[in-house]
């Protein structure tokens, strides 16, 4: 009976007692290729192409045979009257007798196929909905570019604000170790109250900064995950470390590899736009030829007093026409050529975009290996930077415990440790960032569906 009544109230309690969040765990070369499949904006960049392609078949279809039917009935629940010469009827010249024609139940069924058989607009068309799906298929590459870009950056600033968490930490403990010899030095009356109160001060910042460098991880995390394509609440690892992501990202062959102007998506996605263009002016070009096309119908129809269509011993009456449609232009007033030099402009101006952006893509790589470069000179000072703050720090607490130097001093050189700190986690983060945008000029990953 007892256990009768446990596996009741098992059953009774909510579903989401039981449900437990994925937990996840990514290097970094695992997190882009999970992004790549499951962020918000690439899903929708692969849908776009799935509409090109549709469009495209679309496009090609309106020159593909058309079957269409037609079925009609008609009850005249009151015929039309007609009025014929009296003398037809025997009556007298200059009367008139009325008369109805028809029966009052008719139906008809007609199915007409339709042929294109020539139209310059409908080829064009062929043409542009190639082009748009080429478009369609660069911007998701561009999209996936992006969104590598943006996974790095993620990355590495959830492991940036972890390591800050973790040094202030560290800074904490140790400020409030100095903070209690110190106290009671000054309670035997061997300190100032200066000394305590300068580094009550020092405390104060590094315990705000290690706040909102907590507040900093929780908000890195949530965008790491909303980039995933994750919920806020999932579980997520990070394999790598900051210092071996920065190590592996230190390639100084990779600044001297040459920019293929062509393989940069942007400029692809600039000659879209011309392609884009060109077609406009062919279209309208297009529009001074004739088109053609032929069809050819069959139809059957009944006439009725009564409702009897479905008897088979009453006759339907069958018809079929063939024939051929040629639609001419001759004179549009100048309208025509109007558009087709717009058009032409519209080519002139995409043209000269195109060579625009030819030359500020070759101006962001050239910025790009520049600020790369600098990031890893940058990385190499900060480390060099950052021993010779923790020797002077160390120092100056020797001297300080000792008597030999004021607390003024230690706090100034705290803080140049501390800044040495920030900017040497802060310099790694700009080797990992600086190479993977250099990376998306040179569009060296390659990232096509």
């Amino acid at each position: 009976m007892n256990r009768f009544i446990i596996i009741i109230l098992i059953a009774l309690l909510p579903a989401g007692s039981y449900a437990q969040t994925k937990d996840y765990s990514f290097s970094l070369e695992e997190a882009i290729s999970f992004a790549i499949d499951s962020n918000y904006t690439a899903i929708n960049a692969r849908r776009d192409i799935a509409k090109a392609i549709k469009q495209k078949w679309e496009t090609t279809a309106t020159g593909l045979p058309q079957i269409n039917g037609n079925i009609s009935y008609q009850n005249n629940l009151k015929l039309p009257v007609t009025l014929i010469p009296g003398e037809i009827a025997g009556g007298d010249p200059g009367t008139f007798v009325p008369v109805t024609f028809g029966t009052a139940q008719n139906a008809s069924a007609t199915a007409t196929l339709d042929q294109l058989i020539f139209d310059g607009s409908y080829l064009v068309g062929l043409q542009a909905a190639r082009a748009f799906l080429d478009f369609s298929e660069n911007a998701s590459e561009k999209t996936n570019l992006e969104v590598r870009k943006g996974i790095i950056n993620a990355y590495g600033s959830v492991l940036l604000s972890e390591e800050l968490v973790a040094i202030f930490e560290k800074n904490k403990v140790n400020l409030e170790k100095n903070l209690y010899e110190t106290r009671k030095i000054y309670e035997n009356g061997l300190e100032e109250e200066e000394s305590v109160e300068q580094l009550e001060i020092t405390l104060l910042d590094i315990e705000t900064q290690l706040s909102n460098a907590k507040r900093s991880t929780t908000i890195a995390r949530d965008m790491f995950k909303v980039g995933l394509g994750l919920d806020l609440d999932a579980k997520v690892v990070l394999k790598d470390g900051l210092d071996q992501l920065a190590q592996e990202n230190i390639q100084l062959e990779f600044m001297e590899k040459t920019l293929n102007v062509g393989e940069n998506i942007d400029y692809k996605i600039a000659f879209n736009l011309t392609e884009q263009r060109n077609l406009e002016l062919k279209l309208e070009k297009s529009r001074a030829l004739p088109s053609l096309s032929a069809f050819i119908n069959y139809g059957t129809s009944a006439f009725r007093d009564d409702f009897s269509f479905f008897d088979s011993s009453q006759p339907w009456f069958q018809s079929s026409l063939i024939g051929v449609n040629m639609n001419i232009p001759i004179f549009s007033s100048g309208m025509r050529s109007a558009k087709t030099q717009r058009a032409k402009i519209a080519l002139d101006q995409a043209e000269t975009e195109l060579d625009e952006a030819a030359k500020n893509i070759q101006l962001e790589a050239n910025t790009a290996q520049s600020n790369y470069k600098f990031a890893i000179e940058n990385y190499d000072n900060s480390k060099k930077n950052l021993n010779l703050a923790e020797r002077i720090e160390k120092k100056n607490q020797i001297k300080f415990t000792e008597g030999l130097s004021t607390s003024f001093e230690l706090r100034q050189a705290q803080q140049q440790l501390y800044s040495a700190q920030q900017q040497y986690f802060q310099a790694m983060l700009e080797v990992i960032n600086s190479k993977a945008n250099l990376e998306t000029i040179l569009n060296t990953p390659q990232l096509k569906n």
